[in-house]
């Protein structure tokens, strides 16, 4: 598994495009890797972070090794003496009983059920802090963890256009695609190494084209 960093530009006219539209950023991170990925098998994931000196990082997990030339000589990525973008090859290896740092900006949701008078089936966004809680719990018990302790922060509504080629089968046009996001930090507790390595690959709930899912973990300090 490979995890790159890459700190963006904020003066390029490309990086606040990709900022503002989580479309356009999905394209750019999808140029680092070959055409023909296998959706599931070879799964990349991606994060915006915002460090405390104010640096917009753009974390990305791949199973290949990406190719960021694409990005080195037209601005998009800061210049300076810090290696960038960083790409190292990690090999996670975990234990049951063990705690982990996390981070995990999500798309929580819910979908509406056969009772509901219009939008059957249609995923909705969970707002309630309550409601946001439950859903991670319910994905760390399918996922082969637990929460230790866990902060929501960083709650946002996020809004891109779907093209028509990219959009779902029954979909004839373009189309709005308006996602809510909420970033977890905290610690969780490894209960089956085998299942939560596969979500740490896979990723966790929906909209992970558009940035969610992306399970980091690392020691406890």
């Amino acid at each position: 598994m490979y995890l790159s960093r890459l700190i963006l530009n904020p003066r390029s006219r490309a990086v606040q495009r990709d900022i503002a539209q989580p479309h356009s950023l999905h394209q750019t991170v999808m140029r680092a890797f070959p055409d023909n990925l296998n959706t599931e098998a070879d799964r990349i994931l991606y994060r915006l972070d915002q460090n405390r000196r104010g640096e917009i990082h753009l974390l990305v997990q791949s199973q290949g090794a990406p190719d960021w030339a694409h990005l080195r000589d037209n601005g998009y990525l800061l210049p300076g003496n810090v290696e960038n973008p960083a790409v190292k090859m990690v090999d996670l290896q975990v234990k049951p009983g063990q705690q982990l740092a996390f981070r995990l900006r999500a798309n929580p949701t819910r979908r509406l059920g056969k009772s509901a008078t219009y939008d059957k089936g249609k995923r909705v966004g969970l707002y309630k802090l309550e409601e946001q809680l439950n859903w991670l719990q319910r994905k760390a018990n399918d996922h082969g963890f637990r929460i230790h302790s866990v902060m929501p922060t960083q709650q946002q509504r996020i809004e891109g256009r779907i093209p028509r080629k990219e959009a779902q089968p029954t979909s004839k046009t373009a189309h709005d695609a308006k996602f809510f996001s909420v970033q977890f930090d905290g610690i969780l507790q490894v209960t089956d190494p085998e299942r939560f390595l596969a979500a740490v690959h896979a990723g966790i709930g929906s909209g992970k084209a558009f940035g969610f899912g992306l399970l980091s973990v690392a020691p406890v300090r």
